[in-house]
């Protein structure tokens, strides 16, 4: 056995194979998808298109005076709706004019005017039809009204109107009725119409002396997102208030944005929380989506409800399957304003780098380099690893991959390129 041979195999990498651990991070294009799934539900039996309020009451509107309430005329369905004729029968009864077809999609709605302007005393009544190819072909609401003379009450404002209201909120308005006839008025009772409007007042019936004024409340609270009508309609003086208002939607908040995990061993999970909260009105959320199975929404259960400036914890976990950079996104389906929501997610994957160090003494002055080889079997084969003739008597192998045992070998070279028999085999055992 020569001095070199000796000295390698003296030298054992016992399980004296030495570690460096370096974080290998590599950058890849993350292409975020986006998958929004649309519930389409049994339409049943309810009408595609709708018109609120259902029926208009114009109560006693002065000869030669015009009086004008708004409906909204809306597609509830899941598909579009093509709207070919409005049509209004009696002369005292009119429609603001619409471009023809109307072409409605799913969930939108367009507002119109009627407007009552009697010629003559007496009542008068109407039909204001739709025509579609909506599932119910023909939508009719009744319209009616009565010319007078004089009025003998009065409200004051005429008409309400309510600025934009968050959906599980409310506002309030005062409405003054004054009698400004000469004589007594009786108020039988009070009646709303629209979705989310109620009034209330003095007990009834009432009294009302002439120049006298009772004050009713009139209330908004919307129940869905979008413009409203409706109106109060005051039984004794036949006094209508047109009533409008709308619905918004409230804000769902995510936090933080964005969610980075930093680095994650491969193979292990770590878990961070993020809060969603409901900013402006209560917010249903309905669904959570994550574009990249490695990060999962843990323990959240929908639909959930979070109110008005309230928020709910969750909690997400990053289980990377490869080493690098991962990135994903978080989807929320609600009825927010902003009804896809999306928290952007992060994360590096790691995987520990394991290297072996190998050192022998020099041997004698005519040798002018080394050789190192490696089997992952002590009898062999073994092949060479170092790319060239090394003169240096140390190596570092940095390909070795965890859970393996490896055996090193050495050769010299002299001056003449003869090359000595292997050493004794070396063991490295990579945990």
């Amino acid at each position: 056995m020569s001095e070199f041979e000796f000295l390698f195999a003296m030298f054992r990498l016992p399980q004296s194979s030495t570690r460096s651990l370096s974080a290998q991070v590599s950058f890849i294009l993350a292409i975020t998808v986006f998958v929004t799934i649309f519930s389409l539900g049994a339409r049943g039996l309810t009408e595609q298109l709708t018109c609120m309020p259902t029926d208009l009451n114009f109560g006693n509107v002065t000869v030669d005076r015009t009086e004008t309430q708004l409906v909204v005329l809306k597609n509830s369905g899941h598909s579009s709706v093509t709207v070919s004729a409005i049509r209004v029968s009696g002369r005292e009864f009119s429609v603001s004019p619409l471009t023809l077809p109307l072409h409605l999609s799913a969930g939108r709605s367009v507002a119109l005017s009627v407007k009552f302007a009697p010629t003559a005393t007496g009542g008068a009544k109407s039909k204001l039809t739709f025509t579609s190819n909506a599932s119910n072909p023909t939508l009719q609401i009744d319209l009616q009204g009565a010319g007078v003379t004089s009025e003998g009450v009065r409200a004051s404002p005429p008409n309400v109107s309510f600025d934009q209201v968050p959906v599980g909120s409310s506002s309030k308005l005062l409405v003054e009725l004054t009698n400004a006839g000469s004589t007594t008025v009786k108020l039988e009772s009070f009646s709303t119409a629209g979705d989310g409007f109620s009034a209330t007042g003095p007990s009834l019936p009432l009294v009302l002396k002439a120049g006298r004024s009772v004050k009713l409340n009139v209330k908004f609270a919307p129940q869905i997102a979008g413009l409203v009508a409706g109106n109060v309609f005051v039984s004794g003086p036949g006094i209508e208030i047109p009533l409008e208002g709308t619905g918004t939607s409230g804000k769902l908040q995510i936090a933080p944005e964005p969610l980075n995990f930093g680095d994650v061993p491969v193979g292990t999970t770590q878990t961070q929380p993020i809060t969603i909260s409901a900013a402006g009105a209560s917010v249903t959320v309905s669904s959570a989506t994550s574009s990249n199975s490695q990060f999962v929404l843990e323990g959240a259960s929908f639909p959930l409800t979070i109110d008005a400036g309230r928020s709910e914890s969750l909690h997400m976990a990053f289980s990377p399957k490869s080493s690098g950079t991962i990135s994903g996104t978080l989807t929320f389906a609600s009825d927010a304003s902003n009804s896809r929501t999306l928290e952007s997610l992060a994360g590096i994957g790691s995987v520990t780098q394991y290297s072996v160090s190998l050192f022998w003494n020099a041997s004698s002055s005519e040798i002018v380099g080394y050789n190192v080889y490696r089997s992952t079997s002590e009898s062999g084969p073994y092949g060479k690893i170092n790319g060239k003739l090394d003169p240096n008597t140390a190596y570092k192998d940095g390909t070795v991959v965890s859970g393996h045992t490896y055996y090193y070998v050495a050769t010299s070279v002299d001056s003449s390129g003869k090359e000595s028999a292997p050493s004794t085999p070396a063991e490295a055992v990579v945990p």
